[in-house]
């Protein structure tokens, strides 16, 4: 099977919650303009906080979409020949900055059927309430760096960890997203206890529970963050595109 061939396939069992809730945003609502290099799009769906955003797949056109006031503003529909230069060129000059592309990673079928077949082991479990006092002397001995950056938090939808003795040293915890039954999930392993699998344990725990729940697990990591690129290889996921969104500081 060629390169390209793999990855068509590849995408093809990306399940079909993911590709719904992707081609919801992207390729509903009015199409500006579509072609073999671009699609832009003026989706319903969108909220102001993600008033613009660009998906990159591979071996696919890249896909933009805004919402219906951005588009007025930028006097999009005039202009429905915009190749994606020209897309980002109009959304620079109205100030509305784009964060830089986060890697989204899902479970392919077979990936996620043999994650089902797995069982965890003894040191990684389900946090809950009664965790409190662990989880706060784990969250005391991270950096605030490790704390901002993985965002796991024991009020969080699922929350999982592991052990060494009694004492938690690595943490997942998962919220559902934009209201799909996709969760997004953060994971963080104490600097003293990196390389020993911790992470991957937990992270395929917690996955494994939330297709328990009717969810499908979602992991997103910075494109320069090459230790969370390398933990979404080693616990099975693929990659499902780059995506980006208007940065939370964006002025406009």
């Amino acid at each position: 099977m060629s390169d390209t061939s793999r990855l068509n396939h590849q995408r093809d069992l990306f399940s079909a919650t993911v590709t719904a809730f992707w081609r919801k945003h992207f390729q509903t609502g009015t199409i500006l303009h579509r072609d073999d290099q671009f699609s832009l799009a003026v989706s319903p769906d969108l909220d102001d906080d993600n008033r613009a955003m660009v998906l990159h797949r591979p071996e696919a056109a890249v896909q933009a979409a805004v919402t219906t006031a951005v588009a007025d503003r930028l006097g999009l529909h005039e202009k429905a020949d915009l190749s994606e230069a020209e897309f980002r060129r109009e959304l620079e000059n109205a100030e509305i900055i784009l964060n830089g592309a986060d890697a989204v990673f899902y479970y392919l079928e077979p990936a996620k059927q043999s994650l089902l077949q797995e069982t965890s082991p003894n040191q990684v479990r389900q946090l809950t309430e009664l965790d409190r006092a662990i989880f706060e002397e784990f969250q005391a001995a991270a950096s605030d760096e490790d704390l901002d950056a993985a965002y796991v938090e024991l009020d969080h939808w699922l929350v999982f960890g592991a052990f060494e003795g009694p004492h938690l040293v690595c943490a997942a915890s998962m919220y559902p997203w934009n209201d799909a039954p996709i969760a997004d999930v953060g994971v963080l392993t104490l600097t003293a206890f990196r390389g020993k699998g911790h992470a991957r344990n937990v992270m395929r725990a917690i996955s494994r529970q939330a297709y328990a729940q009717g969810y499908e697990p979602q992991y997103r990591c910075q494109l320069d963050n090459h230790a969370s690129m390398a933990l979404a290889t080693a616990i099975g996921l693929t990659e499902f595109g780059k995506w980006e969104v208007v940065a939370t500081d964006s002025p406009n």
